[in-house]
Formats: structure tokens, sequence, C-alpha cells
């Protein structure tokens, strides 16, 4: 059974949404369908390229595949990203949303008091106009209606500005809880000192990215025990300097996770690196296991197919042969499956006494 609520945007406009007590595919389908319809979300929040297909769950913006690269280049902790065609939506995410208001009211906060000389990238904007933009507008809240770290933490990043920043009674009371963690997080991101800080800033942010890879982390299969008799296990997905990780798989030694993590691919192309590890409450988790995988051939064989518009049966394109890779448990397959192209992998985990890691990866040029 489902009611039909009415919800206000914060520009004016209303749309009528389902609320239901069970999600269904149609329902978050037709929940974005209609955020995407509001004029402010047609284009990218922070560049205006038209038609973005990103959303920072942690600000709710809608925002274009260049700059949801920049966001992710900042950490989770700063800006969670997913898509809106490839990722899976809930209910309670699309609420999130329409709760913010879309772009044009989350811009209202964030660019509040946009100093003259500073000017918002344009869909044309080179990667470091990009960075710049995106990193004080989120992470140091530079033109933000409300003010989210101390002055002393923050003076050598503020806009002058930002010294008579009014407050604001409604966004103290709305944000409360956004601000608390954003400025956390931003504490934990300067937690380095000096040169050495300066130095990991330059190499994590100003990075050519060359597309998306989605890896879908399936299962493992016989995994080592670092509990009495079983383990808690969960995977780290690492790509240059992103970091992402898997749920806990609860005393499971074959653990089924069926869960996707997307991260940017930076140019040059570095391994991918996938570690397994057992969750521990007390004391620091154990080790349980780590592959690499070059994706310089998958992101070749993406870019040779991007723009294939086969859209029948999957066509194989490519295969490693098990003979060849000591790591892989059998021969990995290229596919293009409706225009994508996928490659499915069984790895050996090195450095442990046993266990296999089954995932398929998924590579998305920055064209598509």
């Amino acid at each position: 059974m489902s009611t039909v609520v009415s919800r206000n945007y914060h520009d004016g406009s209303s749309a009528a949404v389902s609320s239901l007590e069970e999600e269904s595919p149609s329902n978050t389908t037709k929940g974005l369908e209609m955020l995407l319809s509001q004029p402010g979300n047609r284009v990218c929040a922070d560049c205006g390229s038209p038609d973005p297909k990103w959303v920072s769950l942690s600000h709710g913006v809608f925002i274009c595949i260049k700059c949801s690269g920049i966001h992710r280049s900042l950490g989770v902790h700063i800006s969670k990203v997913i898509s809106v065609n490839l990722d899976e939506w809930t209910v309670e995410q699309i609420d999130s949303l329409i709760d913010r208001g879309g772009n044009t009211a989350v811009n209202m906060r964030y660019e509040a008091f946009l100093p003259g000389d500073v000017e918002k990238p344009k869909p044309d904007a080179l990667l470091e106009e990009r960075f710049d933009f995106i990193r004080r507008k989120y992470e140091l809240q530079q033109f933000s209606a409300v003010q989210t770290v101390s002055a002393s933490t923050v003076s050598s990043f503020k806009s002058p500005l930002q010294n008579n920043i009014p407050k604001n009674k409604y966004f103290e009371k709305q944000h409360t809880g956004i601000r608390h963690t954003l400025a956390q997080a931003f504490r934990n991101s300067w937690s380095k000192k000096g040169s050495e800080q300066k130095a990991f800033r330059s190499t994590m942010g100003m990075v050519e990215f060359v597309g998306l890879i989605k890896v879908n982390i399936i299962r493992g299969t016989n995994l080592a025990i670092r509990d009495v008799l079983t383990s808690d296990p969960y995977v780290i997905v690492t790509l240059g300097h992103q970091t992402m990780k898997t749920r806990v798989v609860r005393r499971n030694l074959n653990p089924v996770w069926h869960e996707s993590l997307m991260l940017s691919i930076p140019d040059p192309i570095p391994p991918l690196r996938l570690q397994v590890f057992d969750k521990d409450t007390f004391s620091t988790d154990d080790e349980m296991g780590e592959a690499e995988i070059d994706i310089q051939p998958l992101v070749e064989a993406a870019k040779a197919y991007e723009n294939s518009f086969l859209n029948s049966e999957p066509i194989q394109v490519g295969k490693w042969l098990a003979t060849d890779y000591k790591t892989l448990v059998n021969d990995s397959i290229f596919s293009l499956v409706d225009g994508k192209v996928k490659q499915e992998i069984t790895l050996k985990l090195q450095n442990v006494e046993s266990g296999h890691l089954e995932i398929e990866l998924q590579c998305m040029p920055l064209s598509q």
C-alpha cells in the first residue's frame, strides 16, 4: 500500500512523490527521474555541464562525470559519489536528495558568499580549475552560508568575505549534523603537518582521470581462518589514492558480497589492489590475503568499443589465460555487454594459506 505526499523544494517548486512501505526499483527510478526533471538538476552543480549523471550523496547535488572524479579524489569522507544509472538507489537516498532541495538550493548554501575574484568553472574548465573550486566549495567551505570549521583552523584558507558572514538560524538548525561530520572530516584530512601535508595534497588531488571503473566484489571462497573456526571478512579496494571497502560478512569463509564499488581511473593507470581482512573488535584486523590486477588492458578495450551499439548477447572480445597468470584460478574473459566492456576474474589470494576472490570489472571512459 502506498500514499502520495507533496514534497516542497527550496526554490518554490513541488512534486508528488510516492512514500512506500517497501522499496521497488520502479519507485526509485521514478523518484530519480522526477529529481532530474527539476531545472537546477539538469546541469552540473559545479560546472554547468548539461545532463549530469552522477550524484554526491554527501551534499545532495547532481554533477557531471568530470566533476565526479574531483569529488572522489577528495575522499568519501568529504564526498561520496554514486551513479544515477549504474548504482542501485534506495528510497531513503531519494528522500535525502529531495529534502536537500537539489542543485539550486544546495548552491545557495555552498556558494552564498562567492567572492568576485572567484570564477565558477565552465563545462570546458581545466582539471586544475575544477579541483580548486570544488575543494574550496565543499571541503574548505569558503563560500558557504554556514561556517563548519573554527576560524583558527582554516585561517589561511578563508575568503575575506567570510569574516563578515551573518549567522542564519535556519541553516544552523537544519544542518548541524552535516556541519559536524564535515568539520571532523576536515580536521582529519589536515592532521598531517607542513610540507608532508602539502605533498600529500598535491599528489592526491591534481590527477588527470581517464574514466571510471566499477568493481563488483562477488564472493570469496575457502578463505583463511583467522578466528577460532571462522573469519569475519571484508575487502578493501585501492586504486591510486582512492580506497573503498565492502561490508563485513560475519562468521563465513565463503562470503557473498555482490557489492559494487566505483572508483576514478587516474593517468598513468596504477594496478587495482584488493586486500581481504578479518574484522576484529578489540585488536587490529587480521590480513587474509591480497591481489593486484593490471587494468590497463580493460581500459584499452573499453576505449576501443566505446562507440559500439551492439545490444545482443554478450560477445567475447578478449581473454587472459590462467596458464599465463599465476594469480588466476581460471581464464579471465573480456565481454562486450550492451556496449560496455566487462571482465570476469577469479583470483588466487596471495600471501595467505588459502582463498579465492571472484570479482567483475566494468570500465567506462570519460566520453561515455
